[in-house]
């Protein structure tokens, strides 16, 4: 067998030296660090727990999730992208599996601490998201977590955090302990810096009786701030609402947009006392006004003492039934009439609006009535209705009385009308109901007694905005009314 003497071609040329040489060229390309370090790198993989960073080493850094970002329980994925480049501090160059472990918040906190040791000792201010809401305060990211107790949040108190939480605030430092790690902010103390010239401008503008639009910073226990624009005024619980209220927060909530009456400026303190209830018409007031004398109104049975009962009939508003106002028969315990929170029906006999007391009558309610009759009159359960000097009824607006029919162009008035005629209508239909159950109810109990139950006499219907001459002035007298109510009802159509 022939002898191959062919030679093998080259594919390599040794440019480097010994296997030595070889060995330096290769570490040469690797970087040299320690534990401790700061290093650069690109992003290569993102798992659920960890991301891989190229730095140039034999192997690549491994960042555990935990050590991405100073927020809590993050997704790497809403951190760093695949192919991003980002700076990392070296944790451990081998822990016990092997792996280069980095820290991509470490990295991020010793470049803050240098920027906010400059900011500190400038006096200046730093900026940041509020990530989140501890036991006493916020924690906001100004490159490390800077703790920003909630006594200093704002000018005053503020009792629920939470809003805040996703917000850039600007704040001063108050303290630094780099071995601690321990950064205090006080965004108090900023708004207080920033705003001194602004709200000593402000206050000298602000006067007694001025009407002023405001948005509810916060609540307390004992009121409600509303800021004015760049400074706050209190608007205390007694000045939030008309009617009796047991906290602040049934009535607004922060972020409210309100409109509030300036009451007081104390410029030698600073503050501000405002009032919601005083730009709100008083429900005593509007009582008063949309009722009078003679008036039917609906209630419910709030309180039963022993010399009678009193009655809400509005929201806020009560009204006494004096005992001897409920019923036609002697009453010695007003609860053998009524229970608590019955509804019943009573006539208004007196308001008297500057002592803010409403008197009130269920058994004249109860005899003004007929349950089958069908003599109507709206005034009397509190359609409006106007009358001139001569008691002669004044007509809607838009209603020709000579032809009953409304004019043209008057549908937004018609329609207002025959809603207010609807509902007194609804009400005297409730009422009728209402008082032949306790017909029925006497009847039943008489019965039981032995007795024949007595007749009670059904007064005739009169309302208190008639005139003296009683044959004009209430809608159910007056033959032309009585054609305009048929018109409104439709019946003439």
């Amino acid at each position: 067998m022939a002898e191959n003497n062919t030679e093998v071609t080259k594919v390599a040329i040794n440019d480097i030296g010994t296997e030595e040489d070889f060995i330096k060229a290769v570490d040469s390309t690797i970087k040299n660090f320690d534990d401790g370090d700061l290093v650069e790198g690109t992003v290569v993989k993102i798992d659920h727990d960890e991301v891989l960073l190229d730095i140039g080493y034999k192997t690549e850094g491994v960042i555990p999730s935990r050590e991405l970002s100073i927020k809590k329980d993050v997704d790497p994925d809403e951190v760093v992208e695949v192919g991003d480049t980002i700076e990392a501090l070296v944790v451990t160059k081998e822990d016990k599996e092997g792996r280069l472990i980095l820290s991509k918040k470490r990295a991020q906190y010793e470049r803050a601490w240098g920027e906010i040791e400059k900011i500190k000792d400038a006096d200046g201010v730093v900026e940041g998201t509020v990530i989140e809401a501890v036991k006493g305060g916020l924690i906001v990211d100004i490159g490390l977590r800077g703790f920003l107790p909630a006594s200093l949040v704002e000018m005053r108190r503020v009792r629920d955090l939470s809003p805040y939480i996703g917000q850039k605030i600007k704040a001063k430092i108050l303290e630094l302990d780099k071995n601690r790690n321990n950064v205090v902010l006080s965004r108090r103390q900023y708004l207080e810096e920033t705003q001194s010239e602004v709200r000593e401008t402000f206050l000298s503008q602000l006067k007694k009786g001025q009407i002023r639009e405001g948005v509810v910073s916060s609540i307390v226990n004992f009121g409600a701030f509303v800021d004015l624009g760049g400074v706050d005024g209190l608007i205390h619980v007694s000045e939030l609402s008309w009617k009796h209220i047991d906290h602040p927060s049934e009535v607004v909530k922060v972020g409210d947009k309100v409109t509030v009456e300036v009451l007081d400026v104390d410029l030698d303190r600073e503050r501000i006392s405002l009032s919601l209830k005083a730009t709100q018409e008083d429900p005593w007031q509007r009582f008063a006004r949309t009722h009078v004398p003679g008036q039917i109104v609906k209630g419910k049975v709030t309180k039963i003492v022993q010399f009678g009962v009193f009655i809400s009939v509005e929201d806020g508003i009560e009204g006494l039934v004096h005992i001897s106002e409920l019923a036609n028969r002697h009453v010695e315990n007003p609860e053998t009439v009524v229970k608590p929170g019955e509804e019943v029906f009573v006539k208004v006999i007196d308001v008297d609006l500057d002592r803010r007391r409403i008197s009130l009558s269920l058994k004249q309610a109860n005899d003004s009535v007929d349950p089958n009759s069908e003599d109507f009159d709206p005034a009397i359960y509190g359609m409006p209705a106007e009358y001139d000097e001569q008691g002669n009824y004044k007509y809607p607006e838009g209603f020709d009385p000579e032809t009953n029919e409304w004019i043209p162009g008057f549908e937004k008035q018609r329609e207002e009308w025959e809603s207010q005629y609807a509902a007194a209508h609804d009400l005297w239909e409730q009422h009728k109901a209402f008082v032949a159950k306790e017909l029925e109810n006497a009847a039943a109990s008489a019965a039981e007694d032995g007795q024949a139950p007595k007749e009670e006499k059904v007064e005739e219907v009169s309302s208190n905005y008639s005139s003296e001459n009683t044959s004009t002035g209430t809608l159910a007298d007056s033959d032309q009314l009585a054609a305009l109510r048929d018109q409104l009802l439709g019946q003439n159509k």
